[in-house]
């Protein structure tokens, strides 16, 4: 979506100084999930079947698909991150772009993994367990 730009404008100072505020804290994230993957992955995937959001019959395969999921991040276009966390974009207030990408990456991709037996719980229920732990990287 453009944005019309009036030179010298506060509102556009503003809002300049928002996206960028908000890249860097994108950037962030990615290159802290990725140099953290192995123990991240752990935790969340300890954290999904604790909270019995997901069922597996194998939690070495998807601790291990999960972390190369975090790994991969950084490389994921804008676009492409964007387009994955739209349909669940509205489920917090403050978002973690993280949380919602690791939340969509569970309810449509690892719900196909053979070794997932089900996933249960709202949108709203899976972004509050991957949020515990993904939280505690996001900068405040």
């Amino acid at each position: 979506m453009a944005r019309s730009h009036i030179p010298n404008s506060s509102t556009n100072r503003t809002i300049d100084a928002i996206d960028r505020k908000r890249e860097r804290e994108r950037r962030f994230l990615l290159t802290k999930a990725r140099d953290n993957a192995p123990e991240l992955a752990t935790a969340l995937v300890q954290r999904l079947i604790d909270e019995h959001i997901i069922e597996t019959n194998s939690d070495r395969a998807i601790r291990e698909t999960v972390e190369k999921q975090l790994k991969s991040l950084s490389d994921i276009e804008e676009f492409d991150m964007q387009f994955k966390i739209a349909p669940i974009r509205s489920v917090a207030q403050d978002p973690n772009i993280l949380s919602l990408y690791i939340t969509q990456f569970v309810i449509e991709d690892l719900i196909d993994h053979p070794n997932i037996k089900d996933v249960f719980g709202d949108d709203l229920d899976v972004y509050k367990a991957v949020d515990s732990v993904l939280s505690k990287i996001r900068p405040r």
